[in-house]
């Protein structure tokens, strides 16, 4: 058998044929041919017989390593005249146009990215750490189910740092499937809005709830695109927000006792972990503190009791729906008579959107399954050591938790009973 008949057989280039192998101490050059005889353009599906000319040099691509060496796949290409887009190198079937690499090593670059860190890649498969970035960049959109936006009803929004200096992306997960459906970098409302012009308004009618934190930007653009989705704001940030109220008041009785009496304000500053800390996580230390809290009363033992007040609401799941609005609509007028400024203020907050507070019980949605992303996307963050762009997070995002297609390193073979 020759040597070109087994490595036509062995790399089975679809439409192509070897015409020379040349074995060098380490590297492969496998010459080819094309056996089509139209020639199509790379940037549509135009295709002609008509040739513009030959391209002087022939072009090359890396392909699979072959027992331990390089393997290049060497073709002289034709050129095309495009009514749309010119003249142009014709497409290849074994390569996406204008890369270096063949389909089958993008697709290993791009399995092995999903499951292993972006440096142990670029070293198994002998590729730079950029051409790793490059080549997701280029394959996952080619991926992506692009159903992804049918039928969705319930969806939730939200942000997530990709780089140091408030760099933000927003991100849209769908709650029944849990996958990243849409991202796009920035958080105001102008990004949301690009997410609605891009399920068109036939979908977007469909929406019946979305789910997102406090920040008014995404708000305002759902008002202003979905008016039918119920907004259903995150109970997670409503006991931060108690939680920050609860520390800003600690902070201010800290700033009035340092002027009084140095010393204690240092003992009292020394609490913030512990009046932070959910109750049944305290130490048996932290416990003898907050009940010391407890008996020099205040108005730190006050805004305690709010901020307990307040997660108690939320994290009792046997509560009804009216029941959980019953105690909402009373723990707001206990803040407001709570002469705290703080806890004023976030009562006022919650009373201003008390319909879309409530919308988070009624349809039994969160933001949780995107705090689980979240810590899936830090993760795919610290595997790949930060990205240059925000383009590349995106695509790493979607590479693990979108609706994508990765097919596997090697061809699955079945074998017969």
């Amino acid at each position: 058998m020759r040597v070109t008949t087994v490595f036509n057989r062995l790399m089975g280039l679809p439409a192509t044929r070897v015409r020379a192998v040349n074995f060098q101490p380490d590297q492969i050059t496998v010459t080819v041919r094309l056996t089509r005889q139209k020639l199509e353009c790379p940037d549509c599906k135009y295709s002609t017989r008509a040739s513009y000319d030959q391209r002087p040099k022939p072009s090359r691509w890396r392909h699979l390593d072959m027992c331990g060496r390089l393997v290049v796949i060497e073709c002289s290409l034709r050129r095309v005249r495009c009514p749309n887009h010119g003249v142009r190198l014709e497409a290849v079937p074994f390569a996406r146009p204008g890369t270096r690499v063949t389909r089958d090593v993008e697709n290993l670059v791009v399995w092995c990215a999903k499951t292993m860190d972006w440096t142990a890649t670029s070293v198994l498969c002998r590729v730079s750490w950029r051409t790793v970035n490059r080549i997701i960049e280029r394959v996952v959109p080619t991926t992506a189910d692009l159903s992804r936006i049918e039928g969705i009803v319930r969806i939730g929004v939200d942000e997530i740092s990709w780089k140091r200096g408030h760099k933000y992306l927003t991100l849209v997960v769908d709650h029944d499937t849990g996958q990243v459906i849409w991202g796009a970098k920035g958080r105001r409302a102008v990004t949301l809005e690009a997410f609605f012009e891009q399920l068109g308004p036939d979908k977007t009618a469909q929406l019946e709830a979305i789910s997102m934190d406090f920040g008014a930007p995404y708000a305002k653009a759902t008002r202003e695109n979905a008016p039918n989705a119920a907004i259903c704001l995150d109970p997670f940030h409503a006991v931060a927000m108690a939680t920050k109220a609860l520390d800003d008041t600690r902070r201010d009785q800290w700033r009035e006792m340092r002027k009084v009496d140095p010393d204690a304000a240092k003992t009292f500053k020394g609490t913030r972990f512990v009046l932070l800390k959910n109750p049944e996580k305290l130490t048996d230390t932290q416990t003898v503190q907050i009940a010391a809290i407890k008996r020099a009363g205040g108005r730190i033992w006050r805004a305690y009791k709010l901020k307990e007040g307040l997660r108690g609401i939320y994290a009792d799941h046997t509560l009804g729906f009216d029941e959980s609005v019953l105690l909402l609509e009373r723990w707001i007028a206990w803040a407001q008579r709570s002469r705290l400024p703080a806890f004023v203020r976030l009562a006022r907050t919650l009373r201003l959107r008390f319909k879309e507070v409530t919308n988070a019980w009624f349809y039994g949605i969160t933001n949780a399954r995107n705090e689980g992303t979240h810590s899936a996307i830090r993760a795919i963050f610290a595997r790949a050591h930060g990205f240059h762009t925000a383009e590349s997070a995106l695509s790493a995002i979607n590479l693990s938790c979108g609706p994508t297609t990765i097919p596997g390193p090697h061809p699955t073979i079945v074998q017969a009973a």
